[in-house]
């Protein structure tokens, strides 16, 4: 199998209108190496080099560093301009006042760029003679060129990639693409003139027209070239596709099996779903409540298996209801029946989707090493128990435009409880929880994993800074601030269920620009405050956010806050009830970041009560209904109890009274299964009917569920 080709296009250096001046260079002939040049003319047209004119600053600071940039952004305004020259073939040469030679040639990039001094890769001086050509041109040696129409870099040719990347590069992309892979492309817009592609680990972008060479990406440097590659070739996937949607997601090589799956596993993969599907129904028949450690033992080892196959959605979805059954055994708050039936009904549903992109995960390594990468903390909040507490640490990576996870686990000693303001003081990274959630952070030894968890390891030759967080959340790019809700939500129409979505850490997290922050709310009942807010755009939503006791004094440092005059907020923001939520997980304002998890407090201060919201109907009998599956899952399908059953009864009426007949006629299937589906011999079946009829029935209420919350009653 061969990577998608591409129709013909006409070549982005040539779209625009044509300009009609010409400069005169001096040059040295094509002959000529940097360290011997002659001094010719020759007359080049003004857009001879269209590439160097469209890289800025930030272009430049991805393929090289800001502090490169910097310095030699410095050096030129102090007036240590190099002399520029430029031959017949385009190349660019300068030559310093310390007689070091540097030289640009077409259709290479920086990194293909060549120089006399001493330091590794793209130094001082190759910004700068792209920085001094560019300053040439603005001050009348050339006009910059009038900007590119739309282009797909899936129009680059493979022998453009090879000479480009190396044939290297390209050979381990082959390998990649005969396994199969996902991708989201994303075609350049009037706010976003760069088209760019996020793959399952790290995101690759393409500043200059018809050149990729320039392409940046946040994947360490001895990846860049297969990850852009793949790039191109997702590109060239949409394009064949002939879809013209702004975001679309693809599913790029492979080698197609029966069941949807590729690669050079796809038996493989298939009998590993076909496990881990059995495994589901062994402990949905048997219950959480007397699951053996033997039961829990083989979840973990096919988790372990199918992440092997790099099958990581539904690998996470087991090992997650592995962590399940760990607590339950250990009597740990975190367990909870509805999402271990949700977690059951996800392992099937992702095997039945398997044919679907994103159902299954990539095909990928299950983590990339990324280059040096600037993240924007967005907080942090803290799960888990006050034994066993867990920090979660939000960080926007601008250049990917996604939030990335970091994850810490601390335990206590016994007897002992944590808060998250005590944990606020812990070390993290050589510094502590509090200044990790308030700032921005720099590193050179950071890895990503497929599901957009964050891990950073302290090695010899990785280093890691931390600075204050300032006003860096009103400069992230879109989608990470949002200013309009309504657009967000809108453009989530048409995806999958969350069941067969990606399973990536921190999906719906973003900073929201506020215009409006109205009176706050408590709902002593639920344990619930609650805020209408508006954002830039005037879209109303519900700022909501419940008591935990880990955090006692988050509600009233997150209360203080927004009184205070909040202008963004942190969180992950949901549809419900046809609305818009936004859990919130920082809040900045005048006074800078506040981390409402990490505050001190005991939650003693006094709140505004807010008028309890009378659940919907349709919502609170579809959550009765889901409730009801959950308890047979927790006790087990075999031993479904007089009471478990009647429950189950009750809400498939009040699912019929709501109009939801075809709920209802579930729910009715799962208590004939009960009576009856035990009498059928297991020889003489496929699948046990109970559990059949269970799942059914659990995917058409999750599925309702979500539905009923994006659009409302």
């Amino acid at each position: 199998m061969t990577p998608p080709t591409q129709p013909p296009q006409p070549s982005p250096a040539t779209s625009g209108p044509a300009t009609s001046c010409t400069t005169t260079l001096t040059d040295t002939t094509p002959a000529d190496t940097v360290s011997g040049a002659t001094a010719s003319t020759a007359t080049a047209p003004c857009d001879a080099r269209a590439d160097l004119l469209a890289l800025t600053p930030d272009t430049l600071a991805a393929l090289a560093n800001r502090g490169l940039v910097k310095r030699a952004t410095k050096e030129l305004d102090a007036g240590a301009a190099p002399e520029l020259t430029t031959g017949p073939d385009t190349t660019v040469r300068a030559r310093f006042g310390d007689s070091t030679l540097a030289a640009l040639p077409p259709g290479a990039g920086l990194d293909n760029g060549t120089c006399s001094c001493a330091a590794p890769g793209v130094c001082r001086h190759l910004i700068a003679l792209v920085l001094a050509y560019q300053r040439r041109a603005g001050d009348g040696s050339g006009d910059a060129p009038a900007p590119a129409a739309d282009w797909s870099p899936g129009g680059i040719e493979d022998t453009a990639l090879a000479s480009a990347l190396g044939t290297r590069p390209v050979a381990a992309a082959r390998r990649a693409f005969h396994q199969g892979y996902g991708a989201v492309v994303h075609r350049a817009t009037a706010d976003r003139p760069e088209p760019w592609v996020e793959l399952p680990a790290c995101t690759v972008r393409f500043p200059v027209p018809g050149e990729v060479g320039y392409a940046t990406t946040d994947a360490a440097a001895a990846l860049r070239g297969e990850v852009v590659t793949l790039a191109v070739w997702a590109f060239r996937a949409a394009d064949a596709a002939g879809t013209r949607e702004l975001s679309v997601t693809v599913r790029v090589g492979g080698r197609a099996s029966d069941d949807g799956s590729s690669g050079r596993t796809g038996a493989g993969a298939r009998a590993g779903l076909d496990e881990a599907a059995a495994l589901a129904d062994a402990l949905l028949l048997e219950g959480v409540a007397q699951a053996g450690p033997v039961l829990g033992g083989a979840l973990a080892r096919a988790a372990e298996a199918l992440a092997a196959d790099s099958l990581h959605w539904p690998a996470g979805a087991l090992a997650e209801l592995t962590g399940q059954l760990t607590a339950y055994a250990e009597r740990g708050a975190g367990y909870r029946p509805e999402l271990v039936a949700a977690l059951l009904t996800e392992v099937h549903a992702r095997r039945l989707a398997a044919a679907v992109p994103g159902a299954l995960g990539t095909r990928e390594p299950g983590d990339t090493p990324l280059r040096r990468v600037r993240l924007t903390s967005l907080g942090c909040r803290i799960r888990g128990t006050a034994g066993s507490p867990v920090a979660e640490v939000y960080f926007a990576h601008p250049g990917a435009g996604t939030v990335l996870v970091l994850r810490k686990t601390w335990t206590a000693a016994e007897g002992q409880e944590l808060t998250g303001h005590q944990l606020a003081g812990r070390r993290l990274l050589s510094t502590t929880l509090g200044v990790l959630a308030t700032g921005s952070l720099v590193s050179e030894s950071v890895r990503r994993t497929a599901g957009r968890a964050l891990t950073i390891s302290r090695g010899r030759l990785g280093t890691t800074g931390i600075t204050p967080v300032g006003a860096a959340w009103t400069e992230l790019p879109a989608p990470l601030l949002i200013s309009d809700l309504s657009a967000l939500t809108a453009a989530w129409e048409g995806r999958p269920p969350r069941l067969v979505r990606p399973r990536v850490e921190a999906e719906s997290v973003g900073v929201v620009a506020l215009s409006e922050v109205g009176e706050v709310g408590y709902d002593a009942g639920e344990q619930r405050l609650e805020v209408t807010v508006r954002d830039a755009s005037g879209t109303p939503a519900v700022l909501t956010s419940e008591y935990r006791p880990q955090c006692p004094g988050a509600l009233d440092a997150l209360a203080a806050a927004l009184a205070r005059g909040a202008t963004h907020v942190s969180g992950t923001v949901v549809r419900a009830g046809g609305g818009i939520r936004i859990d919130p997980i920082a809040v900045l304002g005048a006074d800078g970041v506040t981390v409402p998890d990490l505050a001190p407090g005991d939650g003693a201060t006094a709140l505004a009560a807010v008028v309890r919201r009378t659940p919907e109907p349709l919502t609170a009998a579809l959550d009765e209904a889901i409730s009801a599956l959950a308890a047979l899952a927790h006790s087990g399908l075999r031993q479904a109890s007089g009471p478990s059953r009647t429950r189950i009864d009750e809400a498939a009426t009040a699912l019929s009274r709501t109009g939801l007949t075809r709920a209802s006629a579930l729910l009715r299937a799962v208590l004939h299964a009960l009576e009856h589906g035990g009498d059928v011999a297991p020889a003489a079946r496929a699948g046990d009917p109970r559990t059949g009829a269970w799942l059914e029935a659990q995917l058409h209420l999750l599925v309702s569920s979500e539905l009923l919350a994006a659009e409302g009653p």
